[in-house]
This record gives C-alpha cells, structure tokens and sequence, in this order.
C-alpha cells in the first residue's frame, strides 16, 4: 500500500505534468509552433476560444492566421493554476494575461481564465475540453479582432463571485456547441 507521502509525491508529479502540459499551449501560440502546440491536447479536445468552438487544430487554424494579420508578436502568460485531481481526470482553472503587440504599435490586452478538463490517457495528461472566460479586454478602436461583439459568448459562463462561476461546473462542458444555430456569425 503506497504511503500518504507516496500519494502525496505522485499528485505533485501530475500536477507538475499539467502545468508542463498548459506552458506548451502557451509556448506553442506565441512562436506558432503547431506541433507544441497541439502537444497540449487529445486529438478530439473540444475547445471554446472567443467565437470558436470546435477541435484543438481548428482552433489554430482559426487563430494563428488572425494573431499574423494583427499582431507583430503575442504574449500568452499563466498565472496562478487550480488543480482537481479526480483519478485519471482533472479539472484545471488557469488565471491568463494576454498582450498582443499590434502592427500599428498598439496593444490588445485582456485577461481571464482557462476552464479545462484534462484527462490521462496512455499516461499523458492533456487539455480534452477548454473553455476560455474572457474577463476584460482593452483594445484599440477599432477593434482589431473579429469577434469584439459576437453575441452569445455568454453562453460559456459569465464569471461570477460564487458557486454559479462556471469553474465548478462539474463534469466541465462548453455551452456552445458547433453548428449551434444561434452562433450564425461563428465560422469554425
């Protein structure tokens, strides 16, 4: 029978994998690097990022042509990570600031929070469901991204100050789904 500490040091070791695991997301969007990129989620990871919803390489597809055409270089930082280690899930709340330096020498910061569900398969954690809570954003008029006033974001969660904040919707889920009909402006 393993040990409290045991348990203790193999808990820690995943959480360390997770955290390793939330770095290549960053790492992988600001050098577009795709493969270090997609290195943080399971081929089938449904993501919800602004007005995409869909799979993990879609979600790059949709976001790095945008992040080219707008920004000279991106800055994706984690902060603080909550991890609730449930077996062979997990599900991660992740603080994030975001600053893109604009081609006009303007920035585009927000922030918010990563809702994730991970999970553990052939012994690796990655992200199998994100969703994305953008919490505040300061941009430059106009807007330079596409999605400065879709509806229906709000679908995803509006943040909140007590146990309706969707970080502890358990089993993780996006609202939004692909192909939703009230999502018309959402192009996956």
């Amino acid at each position: 029978m393993a040990s409290e500490r045991d348990a203790r040091l193999n808990a820690l070791l995943d959480k360390e994998d997770i955290r390793e695991c939330l770095a290549r997301f960053s790492r992988g969007m600001d050098r577009f690097d795709r493969a270090i990129y997609l290195s943080a989620f399971h081929a089938d990871a449904e993501v919800a990022a602004g007005p995409f919803v869909g799979i993990a390489a879609d979600c790059w597809d949709w976001a790095v042509p945008m992040h080219r055409a707008g920004q000279i270089l991106t800055h994706h930082a984690l902060l603080q990570s909550s991890i609730d280690l449930d077996g062979e899930t997990a599900h991660v709340e992740t603080y994030y600031q975001f600053v893109g330096r604009n081609r006009d020498e303007s920035l585009w910061i927000a922030g918010g929070r990563y809702l994730d569900r991970f999970e553990r398969r052939d012994g690796q954690w990655r992200i199998a469901l994100r969703t994305n809570l953008i919490e505040w954003a300061h941009a430059p008029s106009p807007v330079p991204v596409p999605f400065a006033d879709v509806p229906d974001l709000a679908l995803n969660g509006i943040s909140s100050r007590n146990l309706d904040d969707p970080s502890y919707r358990r089993p993780l889920n996006n609202q939004r789904k692909p192909n939703d009909p009230r999502k018309d402006v959402i192009k996956i």
